[in-house]
């Protein structure tokens, strides 16, 4: 089903109007420090979108939704981990980040276990951040197809492509500022589609009340029960998400660096907490939708017989919503993938030539190294659209398994490096290679849930590393350099 003529103009003219602003950063860039940092000039409000930016992305949209209309609220249970992760990082990690010049996330490790722990951690956030994106960027094709029908490959070529050509010209500063546009309007369209789809439905929220109840407590929120195989209960919320947050917010080079280029610690500090204020109001929203939308159908179908439950909301705006409103609600949504992938084409970018030191030998004039910086964005866009046109499964939470199977032993490391004063370079390469190994093992052969993998992951890590450091530590596998303090 195509869409108004008047709602595809506006696609289209946000997409070519999102990539001039991102161009326009461009000017004044003469180092790394500018392309990778955007100069730290940014204040911490913007900051704060750009996070919630980077950290929403077009199968959080669509999938959330998607998981309310099948099921319940009980998702919000993991967002309020995610809001206990962000303190925890503000306690154990933002410190460490701003004791130095840090571009990445991962020269922190070099610090205290040395240059080869540094390449690991940083391959590590390479392969999961272009695996994981991979994932976000496939949702840009569900939706265009819905919306035009045409095809998934062409569909995400162009949104790619013109992300690719911001993130190439305007930098670090260029992805900030179309953030901070981007999530107004996926925020501004939300509201918008919650509103109209409550005056929709017969009888308003009476109706969606009555029949959620019926259906099957849709509305219910907390669960207190213990069943590490149960995705969404308020422990494995609390503890899983935020462990899982600890280790996207605080390891992760996409996010760290957002902080990174803050202002101060000061400003990283309200950046990364105000944002989770935002995470938690967006995902109410996200749910409700969900919930609205099982209601809705139960009067005006959206869905044919085995269709997947991730068009449910595409298929609304499309059928349903008034034309120009149309529009609006499909740019929001392709507003948030270009966001997710100009973000991470950046933070790839940032630690291929700042993580290793073949590359950072290479081109040591800043003028050579931002050409140098410029060229692996256009690698890793390449990549990155490899990616997203393979096939993956039920959106929203294959992104966040993928993102949770190396994520443990990332966090682990970090937090062995933090807090175990006695632990060397050797113990936390043996701890990592375990805390994976049993999070593989967990995803293979058990029946546990993916939220718990992050938390069992780092467990892990952090144990093994800390008994191998006392059992065969010697002086060469100790740092070279001071520990962190």
């Amino acid at each position: 089903m195509r869409i108004h003529p008047l709602d595809l103009g506006i696609v289209i003219a946000y997409l070519l109007g999102i990539t001039a602003l991102g161009i326009h950063f461009r000017r004044g860039q003469s180092s790394a420090r500018d392309y990778f940092l955007g100069g730290r000039t940014a204040p911490w409000w913007a900051l704060a979108f750009s996070i919630v930016a980077t950290e929403t992305s077009t199968l959080t949209i669509i999938g959330t939704p998607a998981i309310s209309y099948v099921g319940n609220l009980g998702f919000l249970q993991l967002v309020f981990g995610y809001l206990l992760g962000r303190v925890l990082i503000v306690l154990l990690l933002l410190p460490g980040y701003f004791r130095g010049e840090f571009y990445t996330a991962y020269e922190l490790i070099q610090k205290r276990f040395g240059e080869n722990m540094r390449a690991v951690a940083a391959t590590t956030f390479l392969v999961t951040r272009a695996l994981a994106e991979g994932v976000r960027i496939s949702a840009i094709a569900l939706v265009v197809s819905v919306v035009l029908g045409t095809s998934e490959r062409l569909a995400v070529f162009i949104v790619i492509a013109l992300t690719i050509i911001y993130t190439f010209e305007g930098g670090m500063k260029a992805v900030i500022w179309t953030d901070v546009v981007q999530l107004l309007l996926y925020l501004t369209g939300s509201a918008i589609t919650l509103w109209i789809l409550l005056h929709r439905i017969p009888g308003g929220w009476p109706e969606v009340t009555q029949t959620a109840a019926a259906a099957g407590h849709k509305l219910q929120l907390l669960d207190f029960s213990f069943h590490i195989s149960t995705k969404y209960t308020i422990w494995s919320g609390l503890i899983g998400g935020a462990f899982l947050t600890m280790a996207s917010h605080g390891t992760d080079q996409t996010i760290v660096q957002r902080l990174l280029a803050a202002r101060s610690q000061r400003d990283s500090r309200l950046a990364l907490l105000s944002s989770g204020v935002i995470i938690l109001i967006q995902f109410t929203v996200f749910l409700l939708i969900g919930v609205m939308l099982f209601v809705f159908s139960q009067h005006t179908p959206l869905l044919a017989p085995g269709e997947r439950t991730d068009r449910i909301l595409p298929l609304f705006l499309v059928r349903e919503m008034p034309t120009g409103l149309t529009g609006l609600l499909l740019a929001s949504i392709v507003a948030v993938a270009m966001s997710n992938a100009s973000g991470s084409l950046n933070s790839l970018a940032a630690s291929s030539v700042l993580d290793f030191g073949r590359m950072r030998g290479r081109a040591t004039e800043p003028a050579r190294f931002l050409r140098l910086s410029r060229g692996m964005t256009l690698v890793w866009g390449a990549v990155l659209l490899g990616f997203g046109l393979v096939k993956w499964g039920p959106l929203l939470e294959t992104g966040l398994t993928v993102a949770s199977l190396p994520f443990g032993s990332l966090l682990g490391l970090f937090l062995l490096g933090t807090l175990d004063r006695r632990a060397t370079a050797r113990g936390a390469l043996i701890g990592m290679f375990a805390g994976l190994a049993a999070i593989l093992c967990m995803y293979g052969f058990t029946n546990v849930a993916f939220t718990w993998y992050v938390f069992l992951g780092s467990a892990t890590t952090f144990l093994v590393g800390a008994l191998v450091s006392r059992l065969a530590r010697s002086a060469q596998d100790s740092p070279a350099s001071a520990e962190v303090r």
